[in-house]
């Protein structure tokens, strides 16, 4: 890369030209003189930077994933690996549009230096974090010349959780409860009868099947089906005011975080059409998920909710918006009895009065996401 001019560099370079212009001018040689010296620093800034040193840079960032309010750590190792001493250096990084600068010391030929320095990543999102500048300038920083180094790394930032209890559903069936295809492997419970495949316990071939087929067939078994948790976060507008919907976004992460903790086999869905099955892979959605105009908000919940009640296990509902309408309300009354249970997280402006709580449904209200989980937590846990 070029050198170009620092704001010293540039103001360097008005004051050489306009001494010049105002000594030849005037018929001041002494002007002209101290604007030919001018000119001069800049030519020997030029030159100091002609032969730029050999350096290599290692960047490392960790956690790559970390949750809001945490921070995320930086750290550089550059190496000279050019014959001459490096003078000091600026490393710059850009993390969501904001530049953090690191100053490297002076290296002698085969040294090397780690810096580590802290990464501005405060808000909820996915940072590309491009590769780091490495930029050296003169000793009057006259001019700078910088160069890319490294790749691009990628940090998510999740959503805050908060501690929530979860509500007892009854646990786990008998080893030989009801299953579904759907269950886990692994476990005792006896599914269907399948083809015996490479690698199967040649204990579970069942020879009367194998007999009447004329193929090996085998038992498949699996673990018997468990409660489940299902989230359903409204991404439409209109339920929210202000900044209610990123208070939605970390209840919504906490109560994945709460079916993980609590065993439960997880599913996070929204208005929009997003659908996530794991606790990993749904904070790393909740990380960058907005609201829009366009999302039929909670009026899409029964048919993001069909395709899971109509099977044999017993799903315990979630629902994460702003206030609720009647209507809504209404529609989630319909839906109690399809579930084991269905619990409502409203957030709503702090001016706003308590909503109501629709009838067979747990219901908690709050203006922020801490509020909401010291209030859900004293509701469950009393």
């Amino acid at each position: 890369m070029s050198a170009v001019l620092t704001r010293s560099g540039a103001w360097m370079t008005a004051a050489a030209t306009g001494l010049v212009a105002l000594g030849w001018w005037t018929d001041y040689p002494e002007l002209v003189t101290l604007g030919l010296a001018a000119a001069g620093s800049l030519l020997v800034a030029a030159a100091w930077l002609a032969v730029a040193p050999r350096l290599t840079a290692v960047r490392e960032v960790r956690p790559r994933r970390v949750f809001e309010g945490s921070a995320a750590q930086g750290t550089l190792t550059v190496t000279n690996v050019g014959g001459r001493g490096s003078p000091p250096l600026m490393v710059t990084e850009t993390v969501g549009g904001n530049r953090t600068t690191v100053t490297v010391p002076a290296l002698g030929a085969g040294h090397s230096c780690t810096v580590g320095y802290p990464l501005p990543v405060g808000r909820r999102g996915r940072y590309v974090i491009p590769p780091v500048e490495l930029g050296h300038s003169d000793p009057l920083r006259l001019l700078h010349r910088g160069r890319a180094s490294g790749s691009e790394l990628v940090v998510h930032v999740y959503p805050r959780v908060h501690l929530l209890a979860t509500i007892a559903l009854g646990g786990a069936q008998d080893a030989e409860g009801q299953t579904t295809s759907s269950a886990p492997l692994g476990g005792a419970a006896f599914h269907s009868l399948r083809e015996y495949a490479p690698g199967d316990d040649w204990r579970r071939i069942h020879w009367g099947a194998t007999a009447r087929t004329g193929t090996v067939m085998a038992r498949h078994v699996v673990t018997p089906d468990e409660p489940r948790q299902l989230i359903v976060l409204d991404t439409g507008s209109a339920p929210y005011r202000g900044s209610s919907f990123e208070d939605a976004v970390r209840v919504a992460a906490s109560f994945c975080v709460a079916a993980e903790r609590s065993g439960l086999a997880l599913r996070l869905r929204t208005t929009g059409g997003a659908d996530r099955e794991s606790t990993a892979t749904a904070l790393e959605f909740l990380s960058t998920v907005d609201h829009g105009d366009a999302d039929r908000g909670l009026a899409a919940l029964p048919g993001l909710v069909r395709d899971v009640v109509t099977d044999t296990q017993g799903v315990a509902l979630v629902v994460v918006t702003g206030r609720v309408d009647a209507e809504a309300a209404q529609l989630l009354m319909s839906l109690r009895p399809r579930f084991l249970s269905v619990s409502l997280a409203q957030l709503v402006s702090p001016d706003a009065a308590v909503p109501a709580r629709p009838r067979g449904v747990l219901a908690v209200a709050a203006p922020s996401s801490e509020q909401f989980a010291t209030n859900w937590n004293r509701l469950v846990l009393r």
